[in-house]
């Protein structure tokens, strides 16, 4: 999530493809984002006063109200107002245009930034607040702190959670199929610490053998999670340019793994947050998905009434990180000095430790991480699994972080709209390939 980061909600295909017509970083109004922005109210006083600090998250961060008032309690003069949007895909768009037509000046004083679209924002890290201090600087895991940190040393973000990967069964479907169901066994069967892709779709096909079920559920959400143990999938680090997809071999070579999963039948075709994604949650329609940590909370809420969700200890070519986010501070708002402050405390590892107990965001601070309350935590939904120890254990697998630069958002959007569209049945895996190497071509980053 939001890191949870991250999970974006996709829009349709087609709508998708209507978007895709003009190729620059902004291309839809703001009306529909207008909740995210958010200035502090103009009759403030100033730090010595009363004033309102605003902040502006996606999804589900964990900053309860009851949280936010306990920075309250702890400072008076301080009353925070907290706007959440539906979704990363529209924070994004909003804080874009608004770094893009102005000096982010409307925005809410303390944000929230996916780390997949980040880099938009690091090309406009002028109008941020640098975020370095001494005192908060050993608080992150290293590779966190690299993401957020300009080629200068500018700091523009304070590490919210990660989203090391498990794989995420059905227990109840595996032992329908003749397959292990105790989560140890099942990490066993597909690979312990050498799994394999290779070996989780081969797992995949013996049991859609002896299942209905589709053995995953989608394909965009498979690809975010092979696609992100790569050292730089889309642009060259050297000169943070795109690299040639049509001679991307590595990029295509986790393409084909999946396209023809598909075609054996393992995918259940459900793009992730859709309606009908949410829906096969109910309906049995897939025994297994990629898990970083963030996804407990939706898979959670998606199945009421479904028993036999657990949590595995693997994962499949060694560790991997989807999601985790950031809070950045625009510069342009009225208390930078006082959202800086804000900014630290909810991402120091007392905050972050509540956050996983609530939402299920593993946390990015090491102290967090080696605390009692997340080490001892176990997860009732999922078979009473300890999930603080095992997303401990995959966040210690994670080697460092992927470069991603700011034409990673687009180029990854676009191969999961081929994805999607091979997943539907509307096209062949190379008609959809040879578009996206075609549309790939004409993106461009607006300076």
């Amino acid at each position: 999530m939001p890191s949870n980061i991250g999970p974006v909600r996709r829009r349709p295909l087609a709508r998708r493809r209507a978007a895709a017509a003009a190729l620059t970083v902004f291309v839809l109004p703001l009306t529909a984002c207008g909740s995210l922005l958010g200035q502090s109210p103009a009759g403030d006083d100033g730090a010595d006063g009363p004033i309102t600090l605003t902040v502006s998250t996606f999804n589900d961060f964990g900053y309860t109200d009851e949280l936010l008032a306990q920075y309250t309690e702890e400072n008076p003069n301080v009353t925070v107002e907290h706007v959440v949007a539906p979704t990363s895909d529209e924070a994004r768009l909003a804080m874009l245009k608004a770094f893009t037509t102005g000096d982010g000046s409307e925005l809410a004083d303390v944000v929230a930034a996916e780390v997949d679209w980040l880099p938009e924002l690091m090309e406009h890290s002028d109008l941020f607040e640098d975020l370095s201090d001494p005192e908060v600087s050993e608080r992150w895991v290293d590779w966190k702190v690299q993401q957020a940190t300009t080629a200068d040393g500018k700091l523009i973000g304070y590490g919210t959670d990660i989203g090391p990967e498990a794989i995420c069964y059905r227990a109840d479907l595996f032992e329908a199929a003749g397959l292990p169901t105790d989560r140890e066994e099942v990490a066993t069967l597909l690979g312990g610490e050498k799994a394999t892709w290779e070996r989780y779709f081969e797992v995949g096909r013996q049991f859609t053998e002896q299942s209905d079920a589709a053995w995953f559920d989608g394909t965009t959400g498979t690809f975010q999670g092979m696609v992100n143990q790569l050292p730089a999938a889309f642009e060259d680090p050297a000169t943070r340019l795109p690299t040639d997809l049509a001679l991307n071999n590595e990029v295509r070579a986790i393409y084909d793994q999946i396209t023809r999963a598909v075609a054996d039948g393992l995918s259940a075709g459900l793009e992730q947050w859709t309606p009908e994604w949410t829906a096969g949650f109910q309906s049995n329609a897939f025994a297994t998905m990629l898990c970083p940590g963030w996804m407990m909370g939706p898979i959670e809420s998606y199945s009421p009434g479904v028993q036999g969700w657990d949590v595995a200890n693997v994962f499949p070519g060694g560790g991997g990180n989807w999601g985790g986010s950031f809070l950045a501070v625009p510069s342009a708002g009225a208390y930078p000095e006082e959202a800086k402050k804000l900014a630290a405390w909810l991402t120091a590892p007392e905050r972050q430790t509540t956050a996983f107990e609530t939402s299920g965001t593993f946390p990015s601070q090491i102290e967090a991480q080696a605390s009692e309350a997340v080490q001892s935590y176990v997860n009732p939904f999922f078979n009473n699994a300890p999930v603080g120890k095992i997303f401990t254990s995959r966040a210690q697998s994670i080697d460092g972080a992927p470069y991603k630069g700011p034409y990673y958002f687009q180029i990854r959007d676009e191969i999961n709209n081929a994805l999607a569209s091979v997943d539907a049945g509307s096209s062949s895996p190379e008609i959809a390939w040879n578009q996206a190497v075609q549309t790939a071509k004409g993106i461009r980053i607006r300076q």
